[in-house]
This record gives structure tokens, sequence and C-alpha cells, in this order.
């Protein structure tokens, strides 16, 4: 059982906050104790449903409640200013991905987590979800034989309607489709082959029905074992699509995080039954984020991974810019 209860506070009512009010209150050693949002309304009604205070100055929340552990779930351009802040008042991050807008603004709550001495978890969730777990395991196991290539496919009306305004101003979300779910393409394939992108190249469109960011792109990467991935995303409408095959010598792994897992050794796939496939990711998070806080160790997603996601993002986008492939590691 945890030694002590944290008070846990949250900067961001958006969508998303019901997912991290709900993790918390399923943590034992964790408690929910405020939120913070510009809009009143929207953090008062989440302050009724949880039995919270509410604010709208997240700075006021934090220098009032004085929480053991700051959720932020903001837009991303206040990833930067709202995680140091938090840092320098002493308490633990959990910090939705992109860690932030660049690799710049990473080191800086890099050096702020460091300076103040807390646990950092950026919330990269795809190492918490059971497909996802069960599908690194059998990489690992080397039962496919020798992994041969990746690739990642990602198709969603990413310009719909209800979609806030600000994921489509590249000054505040860091760019379109592969900032917000590229990032997720590129942590895949690193943390399920436990390896870093070499080299890249890449291509993006730009024909959204609004905003100034990508609607679509193409990754081409190398890891640094050699082995090749692709990343192919479109914001534009079409048939959603979520999946990564995954290719070995010797059979074939078809991952739809979130949905289920399947493996070819012949001509047709087999739906694999995946364990903890209950489990809830979230929840999953909070708990490795205790544990770091307890045992004053790293969490299992920590910013220097969280920085190296946005530093092939980055590269991504120079690739596109430039049309010349872009060197990562030497």
């Amino acid at each position: 059982m945890p030694k002590t209860e944290l008070k846990v506070a949250v900067l961001g009512a958006g969508a998303i906050a019901n997912q991290h009010f709900d993790a918390i209150r399923a943590t034992a050693g964790l408690t929910a104790c405020s939120v913070a949002d510009i809009d009143s309304d929207r953090a008062s009604e989440l302050a009724l449903r949880y039995g919270i205070k509410s604010y709208c100055d997240y700075r006021e929340m934090i220098e009032r409640e004085r929480p053991d552990v700051a959720v932020i779930a903001l837009p991303h351009f206040l990833h930067r200013e709202t995680a140091v802040f938090a840092a320098e008042h002493g308490c633990h991050l959990m910090l939705e991905k992109p860690m932030a807008l660049s690799v710049s603004e990473c080191e800086e709550i890099i050096r702020a987590g460091r300076k103040a001495d807390i646990r950092i978890l950026v919330g990269h969730t795809q190492h918490y979800i059971a497909e996802n777990i069960q599908a690194k395991s059998i990489i690992r196991s080397g039962e496919l034989g020798k992994l041969v290539m990746i690739q990642d496919v990602r198709h969603t009306n990413y310009f719909h309607e209800s979609r806030p305004g600000w994921f489509l101003e590249k000054e505040k979300s860091g760019g379109g489709i592969l900032a917000n779910l590229g990032t997720h393409s590129i942590d895949k394939i690193q943390w399920l082959t436990d390896r870093k992108v070499s080299k890249l190249s890449a291509s993006v469109s730009y024909h959204g029905s609004r905003g100034n960011v990508e609607g679509s792109g193409l990754i081409y990467m190398e890891l640094d074992n050699g082995v090749p991935a692709t990343i192919v995303q479109s914001g534009y409408v079409g048939v959603p699509r979520n999946e990564t095959e995954i290719i070995f010598t010797g059979g074939m792994l078809k991952l739809m995080t979130g949905e289920s897992l399947w493996v070819s050794l012949g001509g047709r796939y087999e739906k694999l039954e995946v364990s903890g496939a209950d489990a809830n990711p979230f929840e999953r998070q909070y708990a490795d984020l205790l544990e770091a806080i307890e045992s004053r160790c790293e969490t299992s997603c920590p910013t220097a991974y969280a920085r190296d996601v946005i530093a092939v993002l980055e590269a991504a986008y120079r690739s596109a810019e430039t049309g010349s492939e872009q060197i990562l590691l030497r």
C-alpha cells in the first residue's frame, strides 16, 4: 500500500480531464483536490462532479492548494510554462504528450525537474495499452523470427468541426496530424522495438479545411539497428484506420491499438487473446508515477525519452521542408 495520500491538481478541464480524474480516483494513494481552467463553467462542472475545488488561474490553484502532483492536460503551447511553474513549486508532474512544442522547451522542463528533484511522467499512453504490451513481449521473445520492418497507418478526419481551433494553429499545437497523432506513432515504433530512430525522410501536405497545419504526412525511418519503418497518416475525408503491421522473417503481427492484436504464421491472420485487455491505461500511468515518487526513481516514460520523440518530429518537419534526409544518430 502507498505510504502517504498524495494530493493531485489537474490543469485543464477539457475532454481528457475526465479520464485523469477517474484514474486518480481509482488509484490508491492519490486523491484529487482541484482543477483549473480559464473556462470557469467547465472547471466548475468538473469540480462539482468530483467533489473538488475549481480555479480559473492555475498559478493561484498551485499556490493555494499546494498539490503533490500536477497534471498538465492543456494545449501544447502551455506545457512548458505550466510544467516549469509547477516544478518550481515542488509538484511531481503527469505531463500529457507531446511533452512540449520543441526540444528546447523540453530541455527547460527537464532542467526545472532536476532542480526541484521531482518525478515526471510524460503521458505516452502507448506504453500502457494491453495490445501494445503484448506485441512488445512477442517482439522481444523472438518467436516470430527476426524483425524485418514496421508499417504504421493512421487515417482520421482531422479537421472535423468539433476539434478545438488551437489544434489547427501551428504556433499553439506545434503542427498538425504528425504533431498530434504522429508522435503516438513515433513513440509506438521506438517503444515496441526498444530502438531509436537514426535517420528519416518525410513529406507532408497542406489541404486542410481550416488552420495552417499539415493534413497528411509520410515518414520513412530507419531505426538504429537498420530496421525500416514507415508512418503514413491522413487527416482528410476517408475511411478511418489505425493499424501497425509488424513483419518478421517467420510471421507477422497486426496491432490495432486499443482494439485487438493479430498474428499470421501463414496465409491469414488469427486474433490473439490479449491479457489485461480490461486494464485502464490511465490507471497504469498513475501507478507508474506513484511508484517512481515513492521509490525516488525514474518513471518508465521519462523526460529524456519524450524529448527524443520531439526531436524525431522536428527532424520530420525539417525533412519535409528541405527535401533532404535527416540524420539523428551518428
